[in-house]
């Protein structure tokens, strides 16, 4: 009776469903809240079966809601093609080049909607390093589990029946708390090098082990990274980041030798004691602001993260004779122009590193109308939350944080009083230094800045 249901479900043969069949998880053995399942995703299944197709939440959102996690993202899987997807949906859009996907919108929420893919990559174009470049061959769901990355994300959950059908025991892995790939890891991190930095992130964000076999080929595939579009390593580097967990994702990425190149003089940055209690308190700030449900910036956690780099250019430059203002900002181009090889940072997100940083020795100015200036700008508050970054850390005198936070909550006469309050001499604005002659010209920016 089982094997019949299973067959009617996977839409098989009567011949060809048991040699692939899943394991078939009810209600009471994969305990998944249906609450907890996104309304739009429910709707999309809905839809894609009723007009004849087979249709799962699948990956990511399954493994959480099994682990008893409210998910953030939605993925269905199916066996329509995406022109037939599109066709069933008013807002739909296929995106997609090395795997084509079908991003169906309602209103902000996006579900993203896959096509069973084929057992086999072996015949798609590849780069000589075994890289697969594009691949739309289409397969069978039992296939399509087979392609999946790790058997926590290979798992399907049917909303209607509240059925789970687990293809390579993703169940017991949860239950074990083991991280495992599917399939042979060392052709699989080859197939997709972003797979070196997913396992990371998913042992990471879930404490969980990863398997032997899984961990035995990481350190040896690692150079592989370096021929991802940079694009694609900047995204995985940000889900890494704001996972909720970034402390300790980064330090299982040394662990696993996979930090070289992504941030370069990581290693040198949490080596020194300022430094890295600096990262410690942006990324533990980070991780709260994403458990509490609050918006971070990936601008405010790339200026925290490359700050020390900053700051240690900054001082070379001033050492040489530069002005303070006009250092900072090439010690801030030096550093971005070498993240820009390695990390593909959005304009936005470098304008938004570039004021936070450039507003710092801003902050010492306590005097005439430099601070009610300072209020007025956009980024305001991100630069006054990393100024008090750098006060926890010990890099500047704790007192200049609690005079901007006084001075921001006051009204017009309480400011006054505070700019008439003489700041400690170690507070002081930097003295600026004379150039050398044939030192290098000052940006109009720059000039304006200081």
């Amino acid at each position: 009776m089982i094997r019949k249901f299973i067959r009617r479900l996977l839409g098989n043969g009567p011949n060809t469903g048991e040699a692939h069949a899943p394991l078939v998880f009810g209600p009471d053995e994969h305990g998944i809240d249906p609450d907890d399942v996104s309304s739009n995703a429910v709707r999309v299944t809905e839809t894609l079966q009723r007009a004849g197709f087979k249709a799962f939440i699948v990956g990511g959102a399954v493994r959480d809601m099994v682990l008893g996690f409210k998910p953030k993202d939605f993925d269905v899987a199916t066996n329509a093609t995406p022109e037939q997807i599109k066709r069933l949906f008013r807002r739909a859009f296929i995106i997609g080049r090395r795997f084509q996907i079908v991003h169906v919108m309602f209103g902000q929420d996006l579900i993203e909607v896959t096509t069973f893919r084929g057992s086999s990559s072996d015949g798609a174009p590849k780069d000589e390093h075994g890289r697969v470049l594009r691949d739309n061959t289409f397969g069978e769901q039992h296939e399509d589990a087979e392609r999946r990355d790790f058997t926590i994300n290979a798992m399907y959950y049917d909303p209607e029946q509240q059925l789970v059908l687990d293809y390579h025991g993703g169940m017991k892995d949860i239950r074990s708390r083991s991280l495992r790939m599917i399939g042979d890891p060392e052709a699989r991190y080859r197939e997709d090098p972003v797979r070196l930095l997913r396992v990371v992130r998913f042992a990471a964000k879930l404490d969980f082990k990863i398997a032997p076999t899984t961990r035995a080929p990481i350190s040896v595939m690692a150079p592989l990274i370096n021929n991802v579009p940079v694009a694609r390593v900047f995204d995985e580097m940000l889900k890494l980041l704001m996972s909720g967990h970034a402390m300790a994702c980064l330090q299982q990425l040394r662990q696993e030798g996979l930090h070289h190149g992504l941030l370069p003089l990581l290693d040198v940055v949490l080596e020194q004691p300022m430094g890295e209690k600096f990262v410690t308190l942006a990324l533990a700030n980070t991780d709260e602001r994403i458990r509490q449900g609050k918006p971070v910036s990936p601008g405010f956690l790339f200026a925290s993260l490359l700050w020390h780099q900053v700051l240690e250019k900054w001082e070379a430059y001033r050492a040489a004779g530069e002005y303070p203002i006009p250092a900072l900002h090439l010690a801030a181009d030096d550093v971005l122009d070498s993240q820009t090889e390695k990390l593909a940072l959005q304009r936005r997100i470098a304008t938004d590193m570039r004021d936070i940083w450039a507003m710092q020795p801003r902050f010492e100015r306590r005097a005439g109308k430099s601070p009610y200036k300072l209020l007025e700008h956009t980024r305001l508050r991100a630069g006054y939350d990393f100024l008090l970054l750098r006060c926890a850390s010990g890099e500047v005198d704790g007192e200049l944080g609690d005079w901007w936070t006084e001075f921001m909550q006051a009204d017009g006469v309480d400011r006054e009083s505070l700019l008439n309050r003489k700041p400690p001499e170690a507070d002081a604005a930097t003295p600026k230094r004379r150039r050398r002659r044939g030192g290098r010209g000052r940006s109009k920016s720059a000039e304006d800045a200081q």
